[in-house]
C-alpha cells in the first residue's frame, strides 16, 4: 500500500459542508457570513505525549480531542480539521483503529476532515482544527477581571494518576485505574460548555499542562493575580473517587500540576454564578469554584486553614522536562 492508497482507504470521505475536501492541493471552506475563524494546532509525539501501548482507537480520539479542547476554550464551534501523520511504516490494523477513533469523535462534533499529509518517520500526529465564533464572542485568556470567581470543569488529576500507576509509583484498584486511564487516553473536549459560556465567562483556557500553570497564563495575559483555595481538593466534584484514595498532599500535586486534564478553567463575575451553573447543566458537566481573581500578579494557594502555602506547583514544560 502506498501513501495515496492509505489516504483514500482510511481518511478520505465525501465532502459534506466543505466546498472541497480531501484529494486536491488545498481544501476549500466557505466561512459563514458574520463569523470569525478560530484556528489551533496541536502535535502528539510518541514517547512524549503518549505511550506506545495506547490503543490506536483511543489515540485517534485523543489526537482530535486535544484540538477540540482549544476550540472549546475559545467558545468556538468546530467545523473542520486537517491531519498530518508521520509513521515508521504502514500498519493497516493500527490505521483502522486510529482512523475509527478519530472520525467517530469528528462525527460527534460535526467536524469535517478536509485535508493533510502523510509521511514516513517517528510516529507523530499533528492536527489543525478550525472553528467558527461570532465577532466579539470568543473567550480569551486576557479578559479576567478582579473579583471574578475561578472555576474548573469536570475533574482534574486523573490522567496524571493513571500515568503514575503505569510508572509503578502508585497502585489503584482495577476499576479505578481503568477510569483514570480512560481520562488520560480518551479525554472528552468540553465543546458544549465552551459554547454555553459565551457571554457568561470573562476568560477561559483549557487545562493541558497543569491547572496552576495554565491559570498562570490567564493571570499574565490579564495582568491580574489569583488566590486558590484547596478545600475543593479535599472534597468536591472536581476530585474523583480514585483521587480521593490518595493522601491530601499527593492529591493536591495531581490536581494543580498533573496535566493532561483537558478541562476548562474559566473566570466569571460573582453575579454570573447562576448563569455559570445553567451553562454547566446545559453542557451536562460539573463545574467547581476554586478561587478568585485579585489585584497584583501571580498565584497564591491557600492551605485548608486559609494560610498561604510556600509550595509552588510547576506545570509541564516540553523543553524543561
Amino acid at each position: 500500500m502506498g501513501e495515496f492508497d492509505l489516504i483514500t482507504r482510511y481518511f478520505t470521505r465525501p465532502a459534506k459542508r466543505a466546498v472541497l475536501g480531501v484529494g486536491d492541493d488545498c481544501a476549500l471552506w466557505q466561512i459563514q457570513p458574520g463569523m470569525q475563524l478560530a484556528v489551533s494546532s496541536d502535535m502528539l509525539v510518541e514517547g512524549r505525549h503518549f505511550l506506545s501501548t495506547v490503543p490506536p482507537k483511543r489515540l485517534g480520539h485523543k489526537a482530535l480531542a486535544v484540538n477540540l479542547s482549544d476550540l472549546a476554550a475559545s467558545g468556538a464551534k468546530p467545523v473542520a480539521f486537517t491531519l498530518a501523520l508521520a509513521m515508521p511504516r504502514i500498519d493497516e490494523s493500527w490505521l483502522q483503529g486510529f482512523s475509527a477513533g478519530l472520525l467517530a469523535l469528528a462525527d460527534l462534533h460535526q467536524c469535517e476532515l478536509v485535508g493533510g499529509d502523510t509521511t514516513q518517520g517517528p510516529l507523530t500526529i499533528c492536527i489543525t482544527v478550525m472553528g467558527e465564533v461570532p465577532p466579539g464572542d470568543a473567550l480569551l485568556r486576557q479578559s479576567a477581571q478582579v473579583g471574578d470567581d475561578i472555576y474548573i470543569s469536570g475533574s482534574v488529576g486523573d490522567a496524571r494518576l493513571a500515568l503514575e500507576v503505569m510508572r509503578g509509583q502508585l497502585s489503584l484498584s482495577a476499576s479505578d485505574f481503568e477510569s483514570c486511564r480512560q481520562r488520560m487516553e480518551q479525554p472528552e473536549p468540553r465543546v458544549a460548555l465552551g459554547l454555553a459560556l459565551r457571554g457568561v465567562a470573562n476568560a477561559c483556557i483549557d487545562v493541558s499542562d497543569g491547572l496552576a500553570g495554565d491559570l498562570g497564563h490567564v493571570l499574565k495575559a490579564s495582568q491580574v493575580g489569583a488566590v486558590l483555595t484547596t478545600d475543593w481538593v479535599q472534597d468536591s466534584a472536581a476530585i474523583s473517587a480514585a483521587m480521593q484514595s490518595l493522601p491530601f498532599a499527593r492529591r493536591l500535586d495531581m490536581a494543580l500540576a498533573g496535566g493532561d486534564d483537558y478541562e476548562l478553567l474559566f473566570t466569571a463575575a460573582p453575579e454570573q454564578s447562576d448563569a455559570v451553573q445553567h451553562a454547566a447543566n446545559e453542557a451536562n458537566v460539573s463545574v467547581t469554584c476554586i478561587g478568585r481573581i485579585t489585584t497584583g500578579s501571580g498565584l497564591q494557594v491557600l492551605d485548608l486553614q486559609g494560610v498561604p502555602m510556600s509550595r509552588r506547583f510547576a506545570s509541564y514544560d516540553h523543553f524543561a522536562n
